[in-house]
């Protein structure tokens, strides 16, 4: 599929996901949302992709959301009245979907659930949702000229994309609130003290960083990948340790049955591991049952 907000490019089991409306800092629209759902919902399913890349094209990772576009810049339909009801029993009626639920945070429901590690190369400014979708991925690293905000309450709204959930897990509540409070604009060191990201990078030099990362973690077991990432997210908001317990056992029996039996092999016989398995076709059979019994 050809996009027309984002560049899609796989080498070597990494794709590099580049939000690209360059003229505009990657300023954030309705379609570059759903263009981001739909890559990542490819790349969950996609057995050519083994990690993901995020960056941004030109010089900035993305400004926010684009406030050029006329009517409700954020794309709701101001004529409807929905309640936390609606959000429950309706959560996927296409006018709640459309004209309703933040577009933010369907683009970081589906990094939440894409099977594939995700990581960030912040090259430029990220400001809003244009930091706040980076919350989902697993690993951010940022350029030295980055610069990062939670700028809300400068325009009067909340901040979105399910980064109330996120960003306190990240950098602790008390972080969480001075940046949201304050609505400043920080750099890229400010980002590694308050733990955002986990490192700084010449410009020229972060993609490379980013690839470093990415590429030995694309050679490991897909299923491994994509249920180790699955259990950090969940399994640490459950109330008790029981509740974990169980998943990884479960877990743990049905891959030392497949790809870790060749990687113990491999291991004992000095040598690299050669993963077969799919996260497409291959997770173990308790895998659907858990996201539906916890509601996904």
């Amino acid at each position: 599929m050809d996009y027309s907000t984002l560049k899609y490019t796989v080498s070597d089991r990494v794709l590099t996901l580049t939000l690209n409306r360059p003229q505009q800092l990657n300023a954030f629209t309705v379609t570059m949302a759903n263009e981001l759902v739909h890559a990542f919902e490819r790349a969950s399913e996609d057995d050519a992709v083994g990690v993901v890349v995020v960056t941004g094209e030109g010089r900035a990772f993305c400004a926010g959301m684009d406030l050029s576009v006329g009517g409700n810049v954020f794309g709701l339909d101001e004529s409807q009245q929905p309640t936390l009801e609606d959000l429950h029993k309706r959560l996927d009626d296409p006018t709640i979907i459309d004209g309703v639920r933040d577009t933010g945070g369907r683009v970081t429901l589906a990094i939440y659930d894409c099977k594939k590690p995700v990581i960030a190369a912040i090259n430029g400014p990220a400001v809003g949702i244009g930091i706040t979708m980076t919350l989902a991925m697993d690993i951010r690293l940022a350029s030295e000229k980055a610069r990062m905000g939670f700028v809300f309450g400068r325009l009067g709204i909340v901040l979105e994309a399910c980064s109330s959930w996120f960003l306190p897990r990240i950098v602790g509540m008390a972080k969480a609130l001075d940046w949201v409070y304050s609505a400043d604009i920080f750099d890229a060191q400010e980002a590694l003290v308050g733990g955002l990201v986990k490192s700084v990078h010449a410009q020229d030099e972060l993609l490379e960083a980013a690839y470093a990362i990415a590429r030995p973690l694309a050679q490991r077991s897909p299923v491994a990948n994509a249920l180790a990432r699955r259990m950090l997210y969940r399994n640490s908001a459950y109330a008790h340790p029981l509740d974990a317990h169980r998943v990884d056992s479960l877990a743990v029996f049905y891959t030392s049955q497949g790809d870790g039996r060749e990687g113990v092999r491999a291991f004992l016989e000095k040598r690299d591991a050669r993963f077969t398995t799919r996260a497409s076709s291959d997770m173990p059979s308790f895998y659907e049952d858990w996201l539906a019994r916890d509601g996904k």
